[in-house]
C-alpha cells in the first residue's frame, strides 16, 4: 500500500476485526470490556460494533480522559487521589470473575502529566496497583484473554508526527498501526497467522536449547547476564486462558519473552529508546543489576520518574520479563519513534522492571506467590517495560555445560 493512495476508513473495521476475532477470538456469549481513551471513541464503537456481529452478549466501556486526569492531579491532595473507592475494585473483580474479555487500545499523549507533581503520580498509581493487585495478578495469570491495540489520536500522533497538521498526523499514525499488523498484505489473518509461527519457531528452539543463561553485549556499553530459572518458558505471540482458549496478547506481537531468574542478573544495561512512564518520558538511561536488583541507575531525563518506578517496592528493583525482538521487524524498519510501548518494545528487544508473567515458568499459572518466587520468580505491584535493542545487540546463550549459541548477531535472530 503506498501511503498516496490510502484511505483510513477504508481499513477501520477490517484492523477492529482482526482484534476481535483473530487476536481476543471474541464468540457467542462473551463479554467484552474495552479500556480506550476518550478521543479514540470513534474506533472504540467500531469495535463494539464488531464485538457484537461476532456474538458478544455484553460490551462494557471504560473511557479515560487524560486532560480530566491532569486537572485531577492538579487540584486534588494526595489523600484524595490515594483513597481507591470500593466499587472501583467491586467492578473490576466483577468482569474479571465472569471471565470477561478485555480489549485495551493504548494512544495517548506522552506528555500528558508532564510538569504534575512526581509524588501525586507516584502515590495515586500505588494506591490503585495495591487496591487491584488481585485483578492483575490474575491478568498477568492469563485467567482471562487479553489484548492490547493501538488507535491514533491527535494527541498522540502530532507527538510522533509534529511536522505536520494535526489531521496529516493522525492518518500518518494510522497507516503506521495497520503497517505494523500487516493489514495492507491480502490476506491480513493468514498473514498474522504465518507470523505466529514464525515466532513459534523461535520459541521452541530457546526452550528446547535450555540455557543457563543469556550474555547481552551492545556497541552503546551493555554488558549484562541474564540467568533464567529452571523450567522456563518462553512464549511468543499466542496464550492460552484459563479456559484453555488461545488469544494474541498484543498486536502487534514481534516478541519472543520470557522471565529472568530474580537474582540472577549482573552487569549493565542501556535503554536504546525514550521511555513513557504514566505521561512522562524518561530517556537515556542506564541500570547496573547486581545478583539481580538494581544497585545503580542515571538518566539524562526523567530520572526522578525512573526512580519511583525502581523505589514502588522489593520487586520493582529487579526485572520481570526478558524479551528479544528481531532489530528488522516491520515497526523497526519503518523509523517511526512511538513514545507509546506496545510499538517501541516490538522494534526492540526489551526488559520489564517488576512482576513476572506466571506462564513464563512451568505450571506458574497454578502456584501461588510464595511459590513463584522459590522458583526464581520476581513479584511486584508494576511491570515497566524499556527497550535495549538495536542494530549492534549480541545475544549468545550458555548452557549448563558453557556451551555457547550465538542467538542475536548485529540485533537479529540468527537461529
Amino acid at each position: 500500500m503506498e501511503y498516496k493512495n490510502f484511505n483510513v476508513e477504508d481499513y477501520l473495521e477490517i484492523y477492529a476485526k482482526l482484534i476481535l476475532k483473530d487476536g481476543l477470538k471474541i464468540k457467542k456469549d462473551d463479554t467484552l470490556v474495552v479500556r480506550c481513551p476518550i478521543e479514540a471513541r470513534d474506533f472504540a464503537i467500531i469495535c463494539t460494533k464488531i464485538a457484537y456481529e461476532l456474538g458478544a452478549k455484553e460490551v462494557v466501556m471504560d473511557y479515560r480522559d487524560p486532560l480530566i486526569s491532569r486537572l485531577k492531579y492538579e487540584n486534588e491532595s494526595v489523600e484524595v487521589l490515594t483513597d481507591v473507592p470500593k466499587h472501583k475494585v467491586d467492578k473490576e473483580n466483577y468482569y474479571m470473575d465472569k471471565k470477561a474479555k478485555y480489549l485495551s487500545i493504548t494512544g495517548s499523549d506522552p506528555d500528558a502529566f508532564k510538569g504534575v507533581d512526581s509524588e501525586k503520580l507516584f502515590k495515586s498509581n500505588l494506591a490503585n496497583s495495591k487496591a487491584l493487585k488481585d485483578f492483575s495478578a490474575k491478568m498477568m495469570a492469563n485467567y482471562v484473554s487479553w489484548i492490547v491495540a493501538g488507535a491514533s489520536i491527535p494527541s498522540w500522533a502530532t507527538k510522533v508526527f509534529p511536522d505536520v497538521d494535526e489531521n496529516e498526523a493522525v492518518k500518518k499514525l494510522w497507516f503506521e498501526i495497520f503497517n505494523s499488523v500487516r493489514l495492507f498484505e491480502d490476506d491480513p489473518e493468514k498473514a498474522l497467522e504465518n507470523h505466529v509461527n514464525n515466532l513459534d519457531r523461535y520459541s521452541k528452539f530457546l526452550n528446547e536449547n535450555r540455557f543457563k543463561k543469556l550474555h547481552y553485549k551492545s556497541e552503546k556499553g551493555t554488558d549484562l547476564d541474564v540467568e533464567l530459572p529452571d523450567e522456563y518458558i518462553f512464549s511468543a505471540s499466542t496464550d492460552v486462558n484459563s479456559s484453555g482458549e488461545e488469544f494474541v496478547a498484543n498486536m502487534p506481537s514481534e516478541e519472543v519473552f520470557s522471565a529472568p531468574r530474580l537474582d540472577g542478573v549482573n552487569g549493565k544495561i542501556y535503554s536504546t529508546m525514550p521511555l513513557n512512564y504514566n505521561g512522562n518520558l524518561i530517556e537515556d538511561f542506564y541500570l547496573v543489576f547486581k545478583d539481580g536488583e538494581v544497585v545503580d541507575y542515571e538518566a539524562k531525563n526523567g530520572k526522578e520518574y525512573l526512580k519511583n518506578i525502581i523505589e514502588t517496592d522489593e520487586g520493582s528493583k529487579r526485572l520481570g520479563e526478558v524479551a528479544l525482538v528481531s532489530h528488522n521487524t516491520p515497526i523497526s524498519m519503518r523509523k517511526v519513534l512511538y513514545y507509546n510501548t506496545l510499538y517501541d518494545e516490538n522494534a526492540s528487544c526489551h526488559f520489564a522492571l517488576g512482576k513476572s508473567y506466571p506462564s513464563c515458568i512451568k505450571g506458574g499459572e497454578k502456584l501461588s506467590e510464595e511459590e513463584l518466587k522459590k522458583r526464581g520468580m520476581n513479584d511486584s505491584l508494576v511491570h515497566v517495560d524499556f527497550m535495549v535493542g538495536d542494530a549492534t545487540t549480541e545475544i549468545v546463550g550458555v548452557k549448563e555445560d558453557g556451551e555457547e549459541v550465538q542467538i542475536f548477531k548485529e540485533g537479529n535472530f540468527v537461529i
